[in-house]
């Protein structure tokens, strides 16, 4: 077994698709509209569904915003640099919502993003992004 996909509802399809894709670096991996029942699905990530799990974005027709409540939490990713991709995320007009840096109390270093849906992304340095969070 393995983790396949997390689904995030997005209240504008393209502006989600070019923040993953154009800012976050993924691959928008495919896109399949439902006229019946009147909603569009893509698929993002950095490689492929069979290798690894993605983000799947659900665009349901005429609804531009959802109230995400406080249930949910954040998505994580690992990446190299997370000081420099703050910085190509911050010129890409990306809002840093928690600069790079060290997790209060512990040596783990993360950094925050929100996506254009006001979704939270964790950004854990790779060389600790299996290891949680290190005190």
């Amino acid at each position: 077994m393995r983790l396949l996909h997390t689904m995030l509802r997005v209240g504008d399809l393209d502006r989600s698709i070019a923040f993953y894709t154009d800012v976050l670096g993924m691959k928008l991996l495919r896109k399949h509209d439902n006229e019946q029942y009147e909603y569009t699905l893509a698929f993002v990530g950095y490689a492929d569904e069979t290798e690894q799990a993605v983000i799947e974005l659900t665009y349901n027709w005429g609804t531009k915003e959802y109230d995400l409540g406080t249930g949910f939490g954040h998505i994580a990713i690992g990446f190299d640099d997370i000081y420099a991709t703050c910085e190509a995320i911050r010129a890409n007009s990306g809002n840093i919502t928690r600069e790079p840096g060290p997790v209060k109390g512990g040596t783990t270093e993360i950094a925050f993003v929100e996506d254009p849906d006001g979704y939270k992304i964790e950004m854990i340095q790779n060389k600790s992004a299996s290891q949680g969070l290190q005190g």
